[in-house]
C-alpha cells in the first residue's frame, strides 16, 4: 500500500512540474482581427514560444506576440521588420530596410501609405502586420520595446485546417534580388493597365 501511495504522489509531483514548466515556456494565444492576413486569420489559435528570446535575439521576419503599446492588457501579433539601429522607409508600395527593398510574399497587399526614413531606437523593434493596409503597427509612430515581447509565434493549433508552423521569413529571404525586381515591376505594370 505504501508503494502504491508513493507512486501516486510521484506521478502528481511530476504532473505539477511538467505543468509549471509548460506554463513558463509556452503560451496559447488567439489571433484577433485581420492584421496578419493572409497567413494568420481571426480566431486562429497559436502556441507562443516564450523562452526563445532568452537564448537568442529577435530577428527580422519573426512573428511575435507582445503587449499593446496602448493597453498592457491586450496582446498584439505582428512581424518584425526592423531591429534597433535599422532605418525603415515605405514608399510606392515597397518597404526598405537600410536602403534595401524587401520582397514580401506573405503580405495581403502592398502598403498604400508612405513612411519617411525612420531609425529604430535602441532596444526597440519596428513591426508591421502582414495585412499592411489594415493593421495598427509601427507605421503609426510606435515601436515595440524588447521588454514588451511575450514570445515568438511558433505553431498554429486551431482550426485543424491551419495546423502547422507559423511562417517566419529571415531577412535573407526577403531582400529583393534582380529576378524579384523584374517580377515586381511586371506586376506593377500589369496593375496599371
Amino acid at each position: 500500500m505504501k508503494g502504491f501511495l508513493r507512486e501516486i504522489l510521484a506521478t502528481l509531483v511530476l504532473a505539477v512540474v511538467i505543468f509549471l514548466l509548460l506554463q513558463t515556456t509556452i503560451q496559447s494565444s488567439v489571433v484577433v482581427g485581420s492584421s496578419m492576413e493572409p497567413d494568420l486569420k481571426d480566431g486562429q489559435r497559436l502556441l507562443i514560444n516564450k523562452v526563445v528570446y532568452t537564448f537568442d535575439e529577435p530577428q527580422r521576419g519573426d512573428v511575435i506576440v507582445f503587449n499593446s503599446p496602448n493597453n498592457s492588457q491586450t496582446d498584439f501579433i505582428k512581424r518584425i521588420i526592423g531591429l534597433q539601429g535599422d532605418t525603415i522607409e515605405i514608399k510606392k508600395g515597397m518597404v526598405s530596410v537600410n536602403g534595401s527593398k524587401l520582397y514580401e510574399p506573405y503580405i495581403a497587399d502592398p502598403p498604400s501609405y508612405t513612411l519617411q526614413p525612420y531609425k529604430v531606437q535602441e532596444n526597440n523593434y519596428f513591426v508591421l502586420g502582414d495585412n499592411r493596409n489594415r493593421s495598427n503597427d509601427s507605421h503609426n509612430g510606435w515601436t515595440v520595446p524588447h521588454q514588451n515581447i511575450i514570445g515568438k509565434a511558433w505553431l498554429s493549433i486551431w482550426p485543424p485546417s491551419e495546423w502547422g508552423l507559423v511562417s517566419n521569413y529571415p531577412l535573407q529571404e526577403q531582400l529583393v534580388s534582380p529576378i524579384h525586381k523584374q517580377a515586381i515591376l511586371l506586376a506593377k505594370r500589369t496593375a496599371w493597365q
